[in-house]
């Protein structure tokens, strides 16, 4: 066995015995859902940037950096922006709502504001959604671990599913933000360590630029190839409303831990959106020719660097991808049990029922998205879909249900429809890059909100009050 897969199964046999150990606390939903709501602002930096650094912004960005360069910083800086609109406008406002009304969940609070159709509209579309990015991260495990052993991509799909599946199931939100500690530190102290020292052994950047000079616009920041600044429409909403980064919102003590710990998150992935860009331009450089742009960061971090730093690398691109899932198994869980079980098959279940359909969802979702993983290939098209989806769904009704009274169930309910109708319609005639140089996401987002703006016109309905 190499030592790089000794490292990484080590690695993952840790991660399931702390995710079992802190899991044995967890005795309501309360610590499942919002881990009682007392994170302070370091919890909260640590289990969001976690969350948020994963195969989408490590072995994907990664390889969009190595097939566009460097306009492919949109991808994880877009994710970014989104987190400092959080922090700084969204986020405090919705923790005091959720804290005043006792929500655990998104959908707690589109009830709250909307009622229960637009509850199950969502629940539904997401739960449908993020078995596919879940799958998504697993894709990249199995890149991860093929290209350290030489085994089909499947199974380490596989592997990274039980991993996840194991501790977030122990201990839902509780577990996921004490393993998401650990991972970021494995994290920083991988990419920090592996970056220059991969730098120093191509001959520094010079080496790069010249070999790339000839790609047209690969040294363009704005666009390039497939990448470029219209990712902002399809992250960054994605990144103020997703579930999974919502109930960790919900979860903070109070709004200074969501100011302090969101925006810093959000600074970190801003500072960070170079990196696996950067690293993608560099196997551009030195190996041209990779049957996939996913194995860029894997093959760089094998070829490039000493086996113990590689091993390290490695680690830190499986704890990306590992944090990403279990927020995603969050959302998988939390929506089924407490969104739609509890809410509409079964209202007088107990805590204790709930919460055991909370980790029996865990688990049905899990094994979804390994079994989708293991017929799967492109991990871009599954995130494309899936924020692409949650944008056009939940920006405008979560945005404008916070700040305008007026709009209610029928408006929200269009808002939905027409954005998903449009991003579909659009995705399924002219693919990703859309219409006019409108991607589906921008096109999704404008039919979302027109389509409120007219219902709202249509209806004029009273004011609705919000606490």
């Amino acid at each position: 066995m190499s030592l790089h897969l000794t490292v990484l199964l080590v690695y993952a046999g840790l991660l399931m015995t702390l995710g079992l150990w802190v899991g044995r606390r967890v005795q309501s939903t309360s610590e499942f859902f919002v881990a009682g709501r007392r994170l302070g602002p370091g919890l909260i930096f640590a289990t969001l940037l976690a969350a948020n650094l994963g195969a989408g912004t490590t072995v994907n960005a990664a390889g969009l950096g190595y097939r566009d360069g460097l306009s492919a910083w949109w991808w994880v800086g877009s994710a970014g922006i989104g987190s400092i609109v959080l922090a700084l406008w969204v986020g405090p406002r919705l923790r005091r709502l959720a804290a005043a009304h006792d929500l655990h969940t998104v959908g707690d609070f589109l009830e709250h504001r909307y009622g229960p159709q637009v509850r199950a509209t969502i629940a539904t579309l997401l739960w449908v959604g993020s078995v596919g990015l879940l799958a998504a991260q697993l894709i990249a495990m199995g890149f991860v671990l093929n290209a350290v052993t030489g085994l089909d991509r499947w199974v380490g799909s596989v592997i990274g599913g039980i991993v996840v599946t194991v501790y977030f199931t122990a201990g839902g939100l509780l577990t996921s933000v004490w393993v998401n500690v650990v991972q970021l530190g494995v994290m920083v102290v991988g990419f920090s360590v592996a970056l220059p020292l991969i730098i120093t052994s191509v001959g520094g950047l010079g080496p790069v630029v010249e070999a790339t000079r000839g790609i047209d616009g690969y040294w363009n920041p704005w666009q390039g190839g497939g990448s470029g600044w219209f990712y902002i429409a399809m992250l960054g909403p994605s990144f103020i409303v997703s579930p999974g980064i919502l109930q960790r919102v919900y979860a903070a003590r109070d709004d200074h831990a969501v100011r302090l710990g969101v925006g810093l998150n959000g600074v970190a992935m801003l500072l960070f959106a170079v990196v696996p860009a950067l690293l993608g331009m560099i196997a551009r450089s030195v190996s041209p020719d990779l049957p996939d742009q996913n194995l860029a960061l894997p093959t760089l971090m094998l070829e490039s660097l000493p086996p113990i730093v590689g091993a390290l690398g490695l680690a830190a691109i499986f704890s990306a991808e590992v944090s990403s899932a279990d927020a995603i198994l969050f959302m998988l869980a939390t929506s089924l049990s407490r969104d739609l079980y509890r809410r509409f098959v079964r209202p007088e279940a107990s805590d204790a029922q709930v919460l055991r359909v909370a980790r029996l969802a865990a688990v049905v979702g899990g094994t979804l998205g390994t079994v989708v993983a293991m017929f799967s290939d492109s991990i871009v098209d599954a995130l494309r879909i899936f924020y692409t989806l949650l944008s056009v769904s939940l920006f405008v009704p979560v945005i404008v249900g916070l700040y305008v009274r007026r709009v209610r169930t029928p408006e929200a309910i269009a808002s939905i429809g027409a954005g998903v109708a449009v991003a579909a319609v659009v995705q399924t005639t002219a693919g990703a890059g859309g219409v006019a140089g409108l991607d589906p996401a921008m096109l999704g987002l404008g039919a979302a909100l027109a389509a409120m703006l007219t219902a709202m016109v249509v209806t004029r309905h009273a004011p609705v009050e919000v606490s």
